[in-house]
């Protein structure tokens, strides 16, 4: 009997144990991830290469390809058209195209934009370059041309679909992109036209009650429910004066661009 006691203490003593190591395991704490889920209305820019999240930021990559035709891309391109100004398809200026001697070539661009932008405490200015993507993958550029100064006379050579190449071939929108805002959308004039360095997105021209934008702020936006963000988003609003696309400076925080 002294044994068979003896075998019972030692076995209620060793499951004793398991049971308090296995409760310590169980309260250790689990390490937490973000997610990395993209939300859907990333989706609508079909022109990136890749979209991916780290539940920080969004990274957006593009080869800035239109899908639209232009004057600017080889004449060996299926894209290709000649613009001459008609009523049917405008020039941004309403008077003639003058090209310039750039063509559109293929880019590598990466875009680190907010997943959750907030307002900025210190705004900073927009840079000379990309400073945004539209829907179709070209960079948004702002209301400046090269050294800062005024577009002047270079909007005289915005392409069927308002755009551009610079000198390195990169193609880009300083104004409307005329394509999506009356091509693609089927001539709405509102709705999503992409996202700022910043996060924050940017929609046509008008509302989606087709009214004009009212109350916008010193960089160009306001905040309401749109169909992208019915629980409500700050956004900006492009008009066909500058600065076109946005104010005096980012609204929230930029993240950065390589290329």
């Amino acid at each position: 009997m002294k044994s068979k006691k003896h075998f019972f203490t030692v076995s209620i003593l060793t499951i004793a144990l398991t049971i308090f190591s296995c409760s310590k395991d169980d309260d250790t704490p689990t390490p937490t991830t973000q997610s990395t889920a993209i939300p859907s209305v990333y989706s609508k820019i079909y022109g990136a290469t890749s979209i991916t999240s780290d539940g920080t930021f969004i990274t957006i990559k593009t080869s800035d390809q239109p899908n639209h035709k232009s004057a600017y891309w080889t004449n060996t391109n299926s894209l290709y058209e000649a613009f001459t100004p008609s009523a049917t398809s405008p020039s941004f200026t309403g008077g003639a195209f003058i090209r310039a001697p750039n063509n559109i070539t293929a880019q590598t661009i990466t875009l680190k934009i907010p997943l959750n932008p907030k307002v900025a405490t210190t705004h900073s200015a927009t840079p000379m370059g990309v400073m945004g993507v539209a829907l179709d993958g070209v960079p948004f550029f702002n209301q400046y041309a090269a050294g800062g100064v005024s577009l002047g006379g270079e909007v005289n050579g915005f392409d069927q679909a308002w755009g551009h190449p610079q000198a390195s071939g990169m193609y880009h929108y300083h104004v409307e992109p005329y394509y999506l805002t009356t091509v693609k959308s089927g001539a709405t004039k509102w709705g999503l036209l992409g996202f700022l360095l910043d996060g924050f997105p940017v929609y046509g021209p008008k509302e989606e009650n087709n009214t004009d934008p009212s109350n916008l702020d010193v960089y160009h936006g306001h905040t309401h429910a749109t169909v992208d963000f019915p629980s409500g988003m700050y956004h900006y609003h492009i008009s066909n004066t500058a600065p076109y696309i946005n104010g005096n400076g980012f609204y929230g925080t930029p993240g950065t661009v390589t290329q």
